[in-house]
């Protein structure tokens, strides 16, 4: 074992730079998987679908077992299983005879490497030494962000540079990072929340009423963000009727931009502002760009509608971490899987509605986007609630489970 505890913050911001390409790298695609493989709209969605369904029987599996096989273990495994979907993206479609199975065999592999490092990495985080939790918190969700653009701006270039006729060779070159990353994983060192004895049993988790806004709360936030996510870049080409290259740097790149600003700044000013209000005004906002990128009467006004529901959606998953363990102190890593199960759910749900509303409506994807309103809606009415909501202490957990 080398290096100190800040070697193992950097191997998880890498984890969450793994989690962005896995999840981010396939939609760019969706056009080429459209032409070469004859993939319909509803595929599409069904394999966006897919992916967040397998992260979520991985999060309650992790949620139960993880801490009996072991935190680096599992950690380095979760790495070597994205090197093999990524790569599986290249090979899996041709190998097989039907193209659709081969990128969903190759997106459910990344699907379970990428479902343990969500589970793993926050609670990792949230273990190491130091305070101001809610902020460690939102910078390392903010690397799921820089990741983000980083996947859409080296894939851009590639791109423009091999022809997006050479595509397959591009899921070669990131699957260097989770590579990488497991053996950075297999060397630093680790410290969790049960040595602190902040572990709480599935059961007494699963009895507190609190815990279940916190839940319902997840949902809304993985849908509102991947709702636009998966489909902008979709959007901006069939939808918008732009290019590629500017639907992608417009809508995707954009998007992702303004979703780690949003972490970056409340990582850096977090503790000047509160957490709840914070959560309450960006679904405010969540609310109006939706509406914005769909009603705007010019495609590009409809791409500044992408690019701030990115700003507006940043701080909602670590925020909705963050003051689950505030509230739940002693949730542990039960609490962060079944948050992770909450949020996977909503990941599916966001872009699975839309894809189902568009492909009833002729493949309208402005229907698909304008029903996914709903989830920043829910969260505008459920945040306020939780001010009327104790802090628990272990006192209150044992009485109330």
């Amino acid at each position: 074992m080398n290096g100190s505890f800040k070697h193992t913050l950097k191997a998880c911001y890498l984890g969450y730079i793994t989690q962005a390409i896995i999840n981010n790298l396939a939609p760019l695609l969706f056009v080429t998987f459209q032409k070469q493989f004859q993939v319909s709209v509803e595929q599409l969605g069904l394999l966006i679908s897919m992916n967040f369904f397998i992260q979520m029987v991985v999060d309650v599996l992790a949620a139960r077992y993880v801490e009996q096989l072991g935190y680096r273990a599992c950690l380095v495994v979760a790495h070597f299983l994205c090197v093999v979907g990524l790569a599986g993206l290249n090979f899996f479609p041709i190998w097989l005879p039907w193209p659709v199975v081969g990128l969903a065999l190759a997106m459910g592999i990344n699907a379970v490497g990428g479902g343990l490092i969500e589970v793993l990495v926050s609670p990792l985080v949230e273990a190491l030494p130091g305070e101001q939790k809610a902020s460690a918190m939102s910078m390392l969700h903010s690397f799921y962000c820089w990741g983000h653009m980083a996947v859409v701006l080296a894939s851009t270039l590639y791109f423009n540079l091999f022809g997006l006729e050479n595509w397959n060779y591009l899921p070669l070159l990131w699957a260097l990072v989770p590579l990488a990353n497991a053996f950075l994983f297999g060397r630093v060192p680790i410290r969790t929340l049960s040595e602190d004895g902040a572990g709480l049993s599935l059961s007494r988790l699963l009895s507190l009423r609190l815990f279940w806004l916190f839940f319902v709360l997840m949902i809304c936030s993985g849908a509102a963000e991947q709702a636009m996510s998966q489909w902008s870049s979709l959007f901006a080409e069939t939808g918008l009727g732009v290019s590629k290259t500017l639907g992608d740097l417009l809508g995707t790149c954009t998007f992702a931009l303004l979703m780690g600003a949003s972490r970056l700044f409340y990582g850096k000013k977090g503790s000047q502002i509160p957490l709840q209000t914070y959560l309450f005004v960006s679904a405010s906002l969540c609310v109006g760009a939706y509406l914005l990128a769909v009603f705007a009467p010019w495609p590009l006004l409809s791409l500044v509608g992408c690019g701030f529901c990115g700003f507006s959606v940043g701080i909602m998953w670590p925020g909705v971490f963050s003051m689950a363990s505030l509230y739940i102190p002693m949730g542990g890593t039960a609490m962060f899987g079944l948050l992770a199960l909450a949020g996977d759910v909503g990941c599916s749900a966001g872009p699975g509605l839309v894809g189902m509303i568009s492909g009833l409506a002729d493949g309208e994807l402005k229907a698909g986007l304008l029903a996914s309103v709903i989830f920043p809606l829910l969260l505008v009415l459920l945040v306020p609630g939780l001010g009327r909501n104790k802090k628990m202490d272990g006192t209150d957990i044992k009485m109330k489970s």
